[in-house]
């Protein structure tokens, strides 16, 4: 069966670049209206998914404060008239440091973005999605939402949350029509692993070493799984983590 979104509304967090870039566009090629969600702006997103035939708009949202979270659903509202679907992917590493070193400062912004930011964000979409009777979400976690990391307390800390904020919430979406799954990506091509590998040949060979597979993740390889979860295709599937890793996890 061919997936569709037409007529359908997408809201992706951290859309404008890396993971969230890559979904924002999978909506858009399945027909779906995508609102694109960054804190920083970037009009070239809605120009590529009006290229692919299909509406856009780019909201300009700090998730980690309920005022910008609040007026980002709104928006979205006022724009579209609805909400169907949200891909909750904006996210931080923050400062590498052993737990003893972490400062308070490195540890609550990242959680107040990582964790507090996807709460808040299925606050506000919650109440929409409802409306519709029925709809998806998706969160995303992290290999580090499943296993350890040395040296990265606070965004370890902030990944397994959100794998228990899901569940939680899975489950008391479940009979309303909500179905709530989290994807937990491997080591993917991004920005974020560019400054974690530091781009050095040292760097990206630790890193792929990580991988059984024997390379780093695509962008689009988690934004077909994040697709999937949200078409009716994955209809029997709620308050499931979904591990998008090469075999990482698997060891």
């Amino acid at each position: 069966m061919e997936t569709t979104f037409k007529n359908k509304v997408a809201l992706v967090t951290g859309g404008a670049s890396g993971i969230g870039r890559a979904t924002a566009l999978a909506f858009a090629k399945k027909g779906a209206k995508v609102a694109v969600v960054d804190w920083m702006e970037n009009d070239e997103m809605v120009n590529l998914i009006k290229e692919l035939g299909s509406e856009a708009i780019f909201i300009k949202c700090d998730v980690s404060k309920i005022d910008d979270v609040k007026a980002m659903v709104a928006q979205i509202i006022a724009a579209f008239g609805r909400l169907d679907y949200a891909f909750n992917n904006a996210g931080i590493e923050g400062a590498s440091a052993a737990t003893q070193d972490c400062s308070e400062e490195n540890w609550d912004k990242t959680i107040g973005v990582n964790l507090k930011g996807v709460w808040l964000c299925m606050k506000y979409e919650i109440p929409e999605i409802l409306k519709q009777g029925k709809g998806a979400i998706v969160n995303c976690a992290s290999v580090a939402g499943m296993i350890g990391f040395a040296g990265l307390p606070a965004y370890v800390a902030s990944k397994h949350g959100i794998v228990g904020l899901t569940k939680t919430t899975a489950l008391e979406c479940a009979t309303q029509g909500i179905r709530v799954n989290v994807v937990c990506p491997g080591v993917i091509q991004t920005p974020m692993i560019d400054r974690l590998t530091g781009k050095t040949k040292e760097g990206i060979e630790r890193f792929k070493g990580f991988e059984p597979i024997g390379r780093f993740g695509l962008p689009e390889e988690i934004a077909n799984a994040v697709v999937w979860m949200c078409s009716d295709e994955a209809s029997f599937v709620t308050g499931h983590v979904m591990a998008v890793d090469g075999g990482f996890t698997a060891q």
